[in-house]
This record gives C-alpha cells, sequence and structure tokens, in this order.
C-alpha cells in the first residue's frame, strides 16, 4: 500500500453501521441467528489468538499484551470465516489477530470506536478490535494492543439485531423477548460486566428490533413468533406515543437524516418522523424491503425490493429509493442482481450496491442516477444458503471494503476517487465484514470537537423468517 492511501485511511473517522452488514448498521447486520442452534456453536476461548500471541512468563501465566501509541486513530476490520473471527489494520490489511469460534457466528458493531459484538450460541459476546483513543485537552491520544475475543456476554435466546443509536446500543433477544440497552462508552473488555443501563421485556417474542431514539423514546416491533405486524413507540415514561399495524413481516430499521426511522414491510416501508408513522406506498401489491441502509446525511434510504412471494430465493435487480419527507418510493433498476449484504452508504450519502455483475454501483439517492460503476471483484452469483460467504460490501470513512470468498481477498474502494486503491489476501475465505474506526467514543468527545453521528444499516436473508 502506498503512503498516501495509508495517510487517506488514516483519516476515517465515521461509520457506516451493521445492525446492523454494514456500517456498515451497519448493521453491520445485526440479523437474526435463530437458525443457528446453540447447541451446535461453542464458545471461543479468549486465549486462542493464533496472531499476536500473548507472552508466558516463567511460571506458565499469560502477560498481558503491549499497548503502543499510535500517530493517530488506527482503523481496523473484523472478518468472519468457518472456524473464527480475523481482526484487520484497515490500512494495510494485515491480520492483526485470529479468534477461533465453532458453528456460524455474526458480526455486530457494539457502538463506538473499539468494540463488536460476535452472535454466538445464545449470547452475544464482546470482542476488543485492540483500538481506541483517549481525548487529552484539546487534542487525542491514539493506541493499538492485540485483539481479543472477551468472556463478556449478554446472554438471552436467540440474539438478534444489535442498533446503535441516541447514546445507547441495543440488543434484541427473538427467543427471550427482551431489549437489553447499553451504554456503548462504558464498554471495557477487562470489566467484569457490560454496561447495561436498562432490560425491556417485550410483550411477544418475535424476530424484531428496537432504536432509542435522542429523547429517550423508544421505537420498538410489534408482532409474534408467527406474524409481525408493525411497530409502536413509547416515550421516556413509558407510555405509547405512536403505533402502526400497516407493516406486515416488519423487518429491518434504519435511521436517515433528521432522526427519521425506516422499517422495512412486504408492502411498502413505513417511515416514523416527527412524531407518527407514515406509510410508503409502493407500485406492486407484494413489495418486500426486509434491508435498509440510512445515512445522517441523506433523507433518502436505500432499501432492497423484492416482488415474488413464493420465490424460494428471488434475486432481484431494482433498489428502492425512500424519501424519508415525502414517505414516497423511486425504483432503480440495476440491470444485475445482488444480495442482502451488497447495500451501504458513502461519507456523502451516496447510494452503494455491490452487485452480481461484480461492480460496486454508486447512486445518487436524489436523482436515482447510477453516476459510477466501479469493477472490483468477478461475477458471481448468490449462494441459496443465506450462512454462505457471497462478496459482501462495508463502508467506513470515504473508503468501501469488499470481500470476495472465491479468492480469499478484501478490497478497498477509495469513495473519493471511486477507484480501487488495494487488495489483500488474508489466510481464510471471509464471510461478514464490520469495522471501527479507534477513533473516541461516543460520550467521550472533548470540548469543542466535532463528531458526526454514525450511520444504520439492517440486513435481512431468505428464509430467515420463514
Amino acid at each position: 500500500m502506498t503512503v498516501a492511501t495509508s495517510l487517506l485511511l488514516a483519516g476515517c473517522a465515521t461509520e457506516s453501521t451493521t445492525s446492523g452488514a454494514g456500517g456498515a448498521e451497519q448493521e453491520a447486520d445485526a440479523a437474526s441467528t435463530e437458525d443457528t442452534g446453540s447447541e451446535d456453536t461453542q464458545s471461543a476461548d479468549p486465549a486462542e489468538t493464533t496472531s499476536a500471541e500473548e507472552p508466558e512468563d516463567d511460571e506458565g501465566e499469560s502477560e498481558a499484551a503491549p499497548t503502543v501509541e499510535a500517530s493517530g486513530p488506527s482503523p481496523r476490520l473484523a472478518v468472519t470465516y468457518d472456524g473464527g473471527v480475523m481482526v484487520l489494520d484497515a490500512m494495510s490489511l494485515e491480520v492483526e489477530g485470529e479468534m477461533k469460534a465453532e458453528g456460524f457466528v455474526r458480526l455486530n458493531p457494539a457502538g463506538g470506536g473499539r468494540h463488536l459484538f460476535l452472535s454466538e450460541g445464545d449470547a452475544f459476546r464482546l470482542l476488543d478490535a485492540g483500538t481506541w483513543s483517549e481525548p487529552h485537552g484539546n487534542h487525542h491520544h491514539s493506541y493499538t494492543t492485540a485483539p481479543q475475543l472477551t468472556d463478556l456476554t449478554a446472554d438471552g435466546s436467540h440474539p438478534g439485531h444489535v442498533v446503535r443509536h441516541g447514546g445507547a446500543t441495543a440488543l434484541y433477544f427473538d427467543g427471550a423477548g427482551r431489549i437489553d440497552m447499553l451504554d456503548p462508552a462504558e464498554l471495557d473488555a477487562s470489566a467484569g460486566e457490560l454496561p447495561v443501563t436498562e432490560s425491556v421485556e417485550v410483550q411477544d417474542p418475535h424476530h424484531g428490533v428496537a432504536v432509542l431514539l435522542e429523547d429517550g423514546s423508544l421505537l420498538q416491533t410489534v408482532g409474534t413468533e408467527d406474524e409481525r405486524t408493525g411497530a409502536m413507540v413509547t416515550g421516556p415514561d413509558g407510555e405509547q406515543v405512536a403505533m402502526t399495524d400497516e407493516c406486515p413481516g416488519v423487518h429491518g430499521e434504519t435511521v436517515a437524516e433528521g432522526e427519521a426511522v425506516v422499517l422495512g414491510c412486504e408492502d411498502g416501508p413505513v417511515v416514523f418522523a416527527d412524531g407518527s408513522f407514515s406509510k410508503v406506498e409502493a407500485p406492486d401489491d407484494y413489495a418486500r424491503t426486509g434491508n435498509v441502509a440510512g445515512s445522517e446525511e441523506s433523507h433518502v434510504v436505500l432499501g432492497d425490493y423484492k416482488v415474488d412471494e413464493d420465490a424460494e430465493l428471488e434475486r432481484p435487480e431494482r433498489v428502492a429509493l425512500i424519501d424519508t419527507d415525502t414517505a414516497q418510493m423511486q425504483l432503480v433498476d440495476l440491470g444485475t442482481s445482488y444480495s442482502f449484504r451488497s447495500l451501504a452508504r458513502g461519507p456523502e450519502g451516496e447510494a452503494l450496491v455491490l452487485g452480481t455483475d461484480g461492480e460496486l454501483h454508486v447512486i445518487d439517492p436524489e436523482s436515482g442516477e447510477i453516476t459510477e460503476e466501479i469493477p472490483v471483484v468477478q461475477e458471481w452469483e448468490e449462494p441459496m444458503e443465506w450462512q454462505q460467504p457471497r462478496p459482501t460490501l462495508f463502508t467506513m470513512g470515504q473508503f468501501a471494503y469488499v470481500t470476495e470468498p472465491a479468492s480469499s481477498e478484501i478490497h478497498i474502494v477509495d469513495l473519493a476517487t471511486m477507484a480501487v486503491i488495494d487488495s489483500a489476501t488474508v489466510p481464510h475465505a471471509p464471510n461478514e465484514i464490520s469495522g471501527v474506526t479507534g477513533d473516541v467514543e461516543a460520550g467521550h468527545a472533548g470540548e469543542g470537537e466535532d463528531h458526526e453521528g454514525e450511520d444504520h444499516e439492517d440486513h435481512d436473508h431468505e428464509g430467515e423468517d420463514s
């Protein structure tokens, strides 16, 4: 990698989240693990880190990994593979550590600049990426250390979506019917427990999602194990302030400019803004949106768009642009299909879609015009099983990261120049990808500092809701 590229990457200070895919929101994504039984998933040993190994003293006890001060924030990537998770330097794509985890695991950004959650079995487990910054007067000090998969877990049946917003991270347990709210600024791998500030019981357990809004209100989906119908918002006092039952099959959440929240439905999305819900009319009777990607730089949300209710796996070629100001939808024909891990947003709110033609399609969210088509990977086909690896898109700052499992590569696209600037082969075929900025975590910013809010995205997949 060139010095210029490294300097550009060092400047990344915002992340697109996967609730979170994908921020990014990514999330990424934080779709349900209900198809992975806990009996098939074994917890990883935090000591089993195959690179950046900890030395042992004369008595055989492990010593703490050294902490190194860096010249600035050091963004890192987390990438799952069959057998574990890798943590990579986002500037050089060098592997900083590998941690074993049996079974299929999911990646969920935890909020802030250092941690992620690994969904395994019936728990969210904290992954310390080993990069962070601390405020010091009018500047920051940045540090790195070896990443570790900690023993800190939030336990509950069928851990599902993770959403970061409103200064909190919401962990949703589909089977337990519980929402755990935690303070991401207080996450500490050396602590004895996670900083859970509140647990909310859901009326009927279902595959759902929750978002804490800036005013302390809580938006959550409504449904049962058999049917999901809509969403409601309760105020800080617990009293209901808004409700909608116009969202059959509700799935997918994202936050756009002005804190407008979009939820995916089977007949057109719904928008929550200015204290009320609005229904977005779709041109087809069955018009399913289950993956949405928003940006605080844009009032338009990017979503997938499926119209075949009976398909075992629909490979759509159109995406939806949902205007949260007008509650209207515009469809864009890409001329190629894409998967649930193909949607993201750029630093200026650009709508990004990774097509099966191998190109990254850049869409102007206002006009719907496809402004760039950047060749990144070889042509590919979405696998029938949603857990199987496929090229995946994740954005952080001005850079898009694209995995290519067939060649065990990761590619970096500079969204400022719209060009691939680096590629690297990694030790394992990559599956899910997410990342952290290594910047000052939310709630720890010094006086007079400006930190942009996080984007949010959410992922869905065929077969999960059947």
